[in-house]
Parts: structure tokens; C-alpha cells; sequence
């Protein structure tokens, strides 16, 4: 039984923040100054997982990693916003490209940069560390910090009420 208090079926696409999300919100600097994120690997399984079951996994970042675009392309993640200064325009971007209604997508963000996309799509998520002004607006708060699982904890959920989660596809990478 799902916590999100929302009608998961109708998710079909979800999208994530990076910073603060899928990775912790403190991230070490190499000795030129670049952030080095960690990834949490049962996200990486479960977002691998939603695409060989037909959901859309996107990605909107601030950050400008090229890290960040392998990883989530070899998870099969074929659109990664980079360097996004106004989220919105590039949730907008996306909508009008796969044809997804807001009520079709869960968004996960943690900072007042994700605000605007928080508000506009069907179900909005945050880690338990996310800012407070976010905290306020998600429709689901995870019992998870960023870093600590969120994409699996959310995917989890909606392919369990799908009954997508334990299917031939979830035994192999």
C-alpha cells in the first residue's frame, strides 16, 4: 500500500532534480573545484527499471556535470536538462515534446529552484531534508534525505500500485 496520497496510476513519466535529490545536498569538490556527486545505486536500478516498463524518466538540473549526463543516459534516461536556470521553461520544453499532461508526472525537487515545476505538475515529491518552502508545497514529503533513495522510494510506489514492480524485467540489469 502506497503513502502518496495521490491516484498513482496515472503517473507515466517522472522527473528529477539532481543536486539535493538524487544526490546528497553536501557534495565534495575535487581539487579544481568540480563538484563530485555520489548517486545512490537503488535509485539507478529502480529508474532503469521504470524505463523497461514504459515510464518516461527525465532529468532537470541546475548543474552542469557531464557526470551527471553519462550516468543518467546509461540508465537510459534520454532527456537531461543541464545547466536549467528556469526550471519551468524546460518542463514546459518537455510536456510539449512527449505530449505528457501535468497530472501524467511526478517531479522530486528540494529547493526554491524547483518551486514553479512543483506547483505545475500532477504530483510533486521532496526529500525530508528539502528546503521548507518546498516541504510546503509537495503533495508527498519521502521519510528519505536527498541522496538516500528518493527515486526508488517514489518508483517503488507507483509501479506497485501499477502492478509493474516485480515483473520478468526486475531480475537483470
Amino acid at each position: 500500500m502506497s503513502s502518496i496520497n495521490y491516484d498513482l496510476t496515472k503517473i507515466k513519466s517522472f522527473i528529477f532534480d539532481v543536486d539535493g535529490v538524487l544526490s546528497p545536498s553536501t557534495i565534495p569538490l575535487s581539487k579544481e573545484g568540480e563538484p563530485m556527486r555520489m548517486v545512490n545505486i537503488k535509485d539507478g536500478y529502480a529508474i532503469n527499471l521504470a524505463i523497461k516498463n514504459g515510464f518516461d524518466v527525465a532529468i532537470i538540473t541546475g548543474a552542469d556535470t557531464e557526470n551527471i549526463r553519462v550516468r543518467f543516459s546509461k540508465l537510459g534516461v534520454k532527456e537531461i536538462y543541464m545547466k536549467s536556470r528556469i526550471k519551468i521553461n524546460d518542463l514546459n520544453d518537455y510536456m510539449q515534446k512527449t505530449g505528457y499532461k501535468a497530472e501524467e508526472i511526478l517531479y522530486s525537487g528540494d529547493d526554491i529552484p524547483d518551486y514553479q515545476v512543483m506547483k505545475a505538475v500532477g504530483l510533486s515529491v521532496a526529500p525530508a531534508d528539502a528546503a521548507f518552502e518546498i516541504r510546503g508545497i509537495a503533495k508527498y514529503i519521502s521519510h528519505l534525505k536527498g541522496g538516500d533513495g528518493i527515486a526508488r522510494d517514489v518508483i517503488e510506489q507507483v509501479m506497485k500500485a501499477q502492478g509493474k514492480w516485480m515483473g520478468e524485467e526486475a531480475f537483470g540489469w
